[in-house]
């Protein structure tokens, strides 16, 4: 008991302090193509959360594709997108043998570049530096609410984590520490079936969703 005793003060005194609070996923599948812009459903949800919390800005985090990921305004919230963006190449599926190691080792360094407003950073210090001064000169006060983006374009939602898990993990891992980020996992998985409004939807038509995705049939002209 002692032991969760300060484990919890020490995760609620270093999120206070951090530049991030990690909330977790924010949707299961794609909703509309492209999926974070103004009015969209996911960036109205992801604003509406961070109005709970006070805040002026809220960062999500993505796998790298060809978007620039850049940041926009959505009901007086800035949303702050960052990518990264795998050396070793894109892809869908997942290496589960890799999860382990990332899991229990962390993520190499030299593995990322990372994506902000178009701008390619090649290590984590300057990514971040930017993205915390961009919420800054937005009016940013204490740390900004964090998600992963969360949309899997195959498979079940449930087991794939979908886009931006593994920077969720690697941003808490790296501002707050090894046992750190095994909480913001666990608590992160939990959150959108707490407050995400459009999960039933989401998971009931899954399937249907990802294929309108893949086929061009999401695309908002």
């Amino acid at each position: 008991m002692v032991i969760l005793l300060l484990f919890g003060g020490y995760l609620y005194f270093s999120t206070v302090t951090g530049s991030v609070d990690p909330i977790g996923r924010l949707g299961f599948v794609k909703l509309a193509n492209p999926d974070m812009y103004p009015s969209h459903p996911h960036s109205e949800l992801l604003s509406k959360y961070a109005q709970e919390r006070g805040s002026r800005c809220a960062l999500v985090v993505h796998f790298g594709g060809s978007s620039n990921y850049r940041h926009y305004n959505e009901s007086n919230v800035t949303i702050i997108e960052l990518a990264f963006i795998d050396t070793k190449g894109a892809t869908t599926s997942i290496d589960w043998n890799e999860v382990v190691q990332i899991f229990l080792f962390g993520i190499p360094e030299d593995r990322w570049k990372f994506k902000a407003d178009g701008k390619i950073f090649t290590n984590y210090a300057d990514a971040m530096e930017y993205v915390n001064n961009l919420a800054a000169q937005n009016g940013q006060q204490g740390p900004m609410p964090m998600v992963w983006h969360g949309t899997a374009r195959g498979g079940d939602p449930k087991l794939n984590p979908g886009c931006g898990f593994p920077l969720y993990f690697y941003v808490t891992w790296k501002e707050y520490g090894r046992f750190a980020a095994y909480w913001y996992v666990i608590k992160g998985y939990i959150f959108p079936y707490i407050s995400n409004p459009y999960k039933n939807y989401e998971l009931q038509h899954a399937s249907e969703l990802q294929y309108y995705y893949t086929h061009n049939m999401l695309n908002i002209d």
